[in-house]
């Protein structure tokens, strides 16, 4: 007990947030003041409340959210038992010690058996510093173990979130390459028309809502394969200036007539490497946020910067280094988050939307996205000032990468080679079918490898292009190229596909190149166009062979 008194060792107390709030029921300054001494000797944090009568004692305990309660037994305006039967009723929860000179042994044994925490000879106030230590610690015990309880539960919902995501992601996958066969025949008949009728036809409008619904379902299903792991990442070198100008339109269909969007785009040319599919998706998330801050509309603000970054964003990865960063904004003018939201904003599954309406994975993804590509974040926010998320990515000088389905729009995209098109669904056939020949393409086509095989023997003399699905019934895309580059190895070869994982098959063979589904008829007259005038300029690899080829990673028949 001396070591306790003379020797106080600090209450190791993290979890309190304050310190000790003590309501202190005494008649006595002199002796409140001497108990705030001691127990600070004991290395108790503590801020005392006196006060003298009834009334003040119990608004002290309610208003003041005690955490312990002292009382003096004979105090004038409360006797200790009807100060006690107060404390029951207004504060059961919280600890009461009696601190008095003058109770007897069997009053003190009553007042125990009642329910009173501790009672305290006036005589031996050292004893109050063991005594209220230990009243912390039970406490933070209570406190931990509540802690733990609530942090099981948000485990437990966290469980259930990700296993409706697994299942999500699995059910994409799976249906990506039906999905995908859907949306190239949405998007490619709706660009015929549009591309068939004039601006005035009546119709037009309708038709490009069409198209456009169609471009946001693929920007979907895209993300949903993405956050479900389900698509490889495609890094390259990009323009941001160039990505935001096509994305925004797409963002102002997103966002309504309500909200004022204004995209301010650099004069430099601002470069990052990383998948653009990212891009969009962080783009998209802090763009639907705003929108959903501003229900009475507002002003939305995307702007895009190249800056020096001297400094350690708010939100970053460890190794972020100083140096030329392009910095991406989104601004709007809504409601702004408080400090409560904002403690929680990047959490997965947080979201004040309602379940109904949020999944809570936007700014979680967002924050993802940006650290698993090197970059930092900022937020500026508050209460009915709007939010700001600035986002910095290292910024690349070397050259763009252009893929083989952008090809110059100056190149004329007709032709009259043979095709050979495999495709074993008919929407999509008949539409790539007319496509080509409405471009003066002499086009083959048949359902499935097998067939294909047969049908293509009487044109191998003249067939330059292979345009094929690669999975099919039977026989693969891939196991068809391989067998007919076999007869004729310099055979030109376009793979087309639903499934993302797909992308890298043909990697490294110039007279080989993929399309994703859906594409446009436009990628696909240009891309058709790029292979055969690369045949044209004698640049096919000669050392072509069956050998380049992959085997496809899964069988030839799809079965949901």
């Amino acid at each position: 007990m001396n070591r306790l008194r003379n020797e106080p060792a600090p209450i190791n107390n993290p979890s309190m947030k304050h310190p000790l709030r003590i309501v202190h029921l005494e008649h006595s300054g002199a002796d409140s003041e001497r108990i705030g001494v001691i127990l600070a000797t004991g290395g108790i944090a503590c801020a005392i409340h006196r006060v003298e009568t009834e009334r003040s004692f119990t608004i002290g305990i309610t208003d003041e959210r005690a955490d312990l309660i002292l009382a003096e037994f004979n105090t004038p305006g409360c006797d200790g038992d009807r100060a006690f039967a107060v404390a029951r009723k207004a504060a059961s929860h919280v600890p009461f010690i009696f601190v008095s000179s003058s109770i007897s042994e069997p009053v003190i044994t009553e007042l125990l058996n009642r329910g009173v925490t501790d009672v305290i000879p006036k005589e031996a106030l050292g004893r109050l510093i063991p005594a209220v230590q230990r009243i912390v610690k039970e406490r933070q015990e209570r406190e931990g173990r509540r802690e733990a309880e609530e942090a099981l539960r948000e485990h437990q919902v966290y469980l259930r979130h990700i296993q409706k995501l697994e299942a999500v992601g699995r059910l994409a996958g799976g249906l990506a390459h039906d999905f995908n066969n859907l949306l190239t025949v949405i998007l490619g008949h709706s660009q015929v028309v549009l591309n068939e009728i004039d601006a005035a036809h009546p119709l037009r409008m309708q038709i490009q809502e069409m198209q456009n619904a169609g471009e946001r379902a693929r920007v979907l299903i895209r993300q949903l394969l993405m956050f479900s792991r389900k698509r490889p990442v495609e890094v390259k070198v990009i323009s941001l200036n160039d990505l935001l100008d096509d994305f925004e339109s797409m963002l102002r269909r997103v966002i309504g007539e309500d909200i004022q969007l204004t995209v301010r785009l650099s004069q430099d040319d601002l470069r990052i490497k990383m998948d653009p599919t990212f891009v969009e998706q962080i783009v998209m998330n802090l763009v639907v946020n705003a929108r959903d801050a501003m229900p009475e509309g507002g002003k939305l603000t995307v702007e895009l910067q190249s800056t020096y970054l001297d400094r350690l964003p708010q939100y970053h990865v460890p190794d972020l280094a100083p140096g030329e960063y392009v910095k991406l904004s989104v601004s709007d003018t809504g409601c702004g988050m408080s400090p409560e939201v904002q403690a929680q904003m990047f959490k997965p599954f947080f979201t004040t939307k309602g379940e109904e309406k949020g999944t809570g994975l936007g700014l979680s993804t967002v924050l993802d996205v940006v650290t698993q590509n090197s970059g930092g974040l900022d937020v500026a926010t508050a209460v009915g000032e709007g939010t700001r998320f600035d986002v910095y990515f290292p910024r690349i000088m070397t050259a763009i990468d252009v893929s083989s389905d952008a090809p110059s729009g100056m190149r004329p995209l007709r032709g009259d080679e043979t095709i050979l098109l495999v495709e074993d669904d008919e929407a999509v056939r008949s539409l790539i079918r007319d496509e080509l020949r409405k471009l003066g393409y002499r086009v083959v086509e048949a359902r499935n490898g097998i067939e294909a095989c047969l049908v293509a023997t009487p044109y191998m003399g003249r067939l330059q292009l292979l345009l094929t699905d690669i999975v099919m019934p039977g026989m693969s895309g891939t196991e068809l190229a391989r067998h007919l580059r076999v007869v004729k190895p310099a055979l030109n070869i376009l793979f087309i596909s639903g499934y993302e994982d797909d992308v890298g098959i043909g990697a490294g063979d110039t007279a080989m190149a993929y399309l994703q589904k859906p594409f446009t008829t436009e990628a696909l007259a240009g891309t058709v166009r790029h292979l055969l005038d690369q045949t044209a300029r004698g640049q096919i690899h000669q050392s072509a062979t069956s050998g380049d080829l992959e085997q496809p990673r899964r069988s030839a028949h799809h079965d949901i």
